[in-house]
């Protein structure tokens, strides 16, 4: 099985864009890319609105070699409503637009399920079900929160597995913070997890000291049954994240657990623009 993660914080863009290939089936996760419309005050960069540019065409590429799309739900980091001819002639499996979802994801969803409609693009609702395609399972978790709760709704994790290797994707669960959203990583087991960790550059603000030590004592348990846990998102917004964690990057080298960023995970530098942001202007406008 090949992952290869094509878009995320750690790369410079707010994403966790995600290719899987098994010998049955190429699989692209949450095809879309955006930025922070503020941090420190400032409006994106002109690094990152390059950058993201850069990263939706590399996106496009996977999409266009993939045979399956997923949507674990519908923040635009995690789908563009706008360019939905690239999901054409595609398997789209999609959290459900109707239930166990927030007021604001329910308006974007049925925006983009009707965008899909139009193009005569069928998709297929996913959450707690599995799919088998040869000999490679897809299995989607129940709906769990978006984070501490309920406010930003509900994402799907997803477990993908062949003969031979597996893979986990956690989508937006800002930990994981609570038992369901760990028990579907724990109960799977996967050799690879990539999972959105704990929004510690909220601390205080809208992410609490509570929240991330059960994030760290969740991705303690998660670092006890798996190979490699390839750490993102929301995380890498704080140019501090291994410090914020850094229990758990002791815990996971006692079981010999890789614990990386996806950057690292796919051979590449750091490159953290929207936590440097207020550092770019300086340099350059």
């Amino acid at each position: 099985m090949e992952i290869i993660p094509i878009a995320f914080d750690s790369m410079g863009v707010r994403s966790m864009a995600t290719f899987v290939k098994s010998d049955d089936v190429s699989i692209t996760i949450d095809p879309s890319v955006s930025l922070a419309p503020s941090r420190y005050g400032l409006p994106p960069h002109r690094m990152e609105i390059d950058r993201m540019n850069e990263k939706w065409r590399e996106i496009k590429g996977f999409v266009a070699k993939s045979d399956v799309v997923i949507v674990t739900h519908y923040h635009y980091d995690h789908h563009n409503p706008e360019e939905v001819d690239v999901l054409a002639e595609k398997r789209v499996f999609v959290k459900h637009p109707k239930e166990k979802i927030n007021r604001s994801q329910m308006s974007r969803a049925s925006y983009f399920l009707e965008k899909l409609k139009e193009k005569g693009i069928e998709f297929e609702f996913a959450d707690g079900k599995r799919f088998e395609i040869g000999n490679t399972l897809i299995e989607f978790s129940k709906p769990v929160f978006h984070g501490v709760n309920q406010k930003l709704g509900f994402v799907l994790e997803v477990y993908i597995s062949d003969s031979k290797n597996s893979f986990l994707f956690s989508s937006d669960v800002e930990g994981p913070i609570h038992e369901d959203q760990t028990a579907f990583i724990i109960e799977k087991e996967p050799q690879i997890v990539f999972i959105d960790g704990p929004m510690s550059y909220m601390l205080g603000y809208r992410f609490s000291k509570d929240s991330l030590n059960k994030a760290i004592e969740n991705l303690k348990k998660i670092s006890e049954v798996v190979e490699t846990i390839a750490i993102d998102h929301h995380l890498l917004r704080d140019l501090n994240w291994r410090t914020a964690i850094s229990e758990v990057i002791s815990h996971a080298e006692q079981f010999s657990t890789k614990l990386c960023s996806t950057a690292e995970f796919a051979g590449k530098k750091e490159d953290l623009l929207e936590a440097r942001r207020k550092e770019l202007y300086k340099i350059t406008q």
